[in-house]
């Protein structure tokens, strides 16, 4: 079930690519059910706000009616930012399951684990690595042709 939405991420995270944007992608879930998704459109918008997760968190917000999405998991390509980590936890998500490690920023795992802190009156249960050779290679890509321009 796991690698089957997190393919559902990444078809977000190639919409992305297209648009010369970072390739990462992000669904929400509910019963077994996509509710939400987006990609980052940080360029595209010139809007630092717009990342994948943010898109996607706040469109399942609007779907359901809240801003508590709990009962809800959310798959994206990248481990979540401060931004997006923060994000989630205040939205209540269950879950959050991620693809590519971020070892300079990612804040579920890598540089700090916001997820797990005594600190926030929610936890969320997280899971990395998920598929993650073709996250990390999407990344790779999309930074090779960067270089390359």
């Amino acid at each position: 079930m796991n690698e089957k939405l997190m393919k559902e991420a990444i078809k977000r995270a190639r919409r992305a690519l297209v648009i010369d944007e970072m390739p990462i992608g992000a669904v929400i879930v509910k019963d077994g059910h996509i509710i939400a998704s987006g990609y980052n459109r940080r360029e595209t918008k010139k809007n630092a706000l717009l990342h994948a997760e943010i898109i996607a968190i706040n469109r399942a917000c609007k779907r359901l009616g809240g801003w508590r999405l709990t009962g809800c998991d959310m798959y994206v390509t990248l481990e979540p930012c401060p931004m997006c980590a923060g994000a989630a936890i205040n939205a209540r998500l269950d879950n959050v399951y991620f693809g590519a490690y971020d070892k300079n920023s990612g804040c579920a795992k890598s540089a700090v684990d916001l997820f797990s802190m005594n600190l926030l009156s929610h936890k969320i249960n997280c899971e990395g690595g998920i598929l993650e050779d073709e996250c990390r290679g999407l990344l790779q890509s999309f930074f090779k042709k960067l270089r390359s321009r």
